[in-house]
């Protein structure tokens, strides 16, 4: 299977946004994936250009660990500096910290944390009722009893990451 034409990073893939193509084997990639219903539903980790063929690594799912960690919980975040957005990468692992707010101080949310993917500043995807959003998108996998600490201060405060 391969990208059926440009896809963005965070992708939930369609049927539509991939084809069966004749590799030989030489030229097929570790891990290639050979049937649509292998790639149907899953997250995209990266960007892939039209051709690109989609292996196990580049997908998020339901069998796919992606943190090494048994039971890992994906939760979205805005990270508060899109400038350190940009130097992110999935697989990466990072600290996600809640910034200082009149009633708390400034706290780590998860340590080791890892990127599953970041949705850039001008990406689509953007909601349209609520109050504005603010900074990139990041998805990052985190243990179970840290998700909700991690998703409902994201939503209070602003969020940073430090990079390991």
């Amino acid at each position: 299977m391969v990208a059926a034409h440009d896809l963005p990073a965070g992708s939930v893939l369609r049927t539509a946004d991939v084809r069966a193509v004749a590799l030989p084997d030489h030229l097929r990639p570790a891990g290639s994936l050979s049937s649509a219903d292998a790639v149907t539903g899953r997250l995209l980790s990266g960007a892939a250009r039209s051709g690109e063929p989609i292996t196990d690594v580049r997908l998020v799912g339901n069998s796919l660990p992606v943190s090494g960690e048994p039971g890992a919980v994906t939760v979205a975040v805005r990270i508060a500096d899109s400038a350190v957005a940009e130097l992110l990468q999935p697989g990466q692992r990072v600290d996600v910290i809640a910034g200082a707010s009149t009633t708390n101080s400034a706290s780590v949310l998860a340590r080791g944390a890892v990127v599953v993917t970041v949705r850039r500043s001008g990406e689509s995807g953007g909601r349209s009722w609520g109050p504005p959003q603010q900074g990139p998108l990041v998805l990052v996998a985190v243990p179970p009893q840290v998700a909700t600490q991690v998703a409902a201060s994201s939503l209070e405060r602003p969020v940073a990451v430090t990079l390991r």
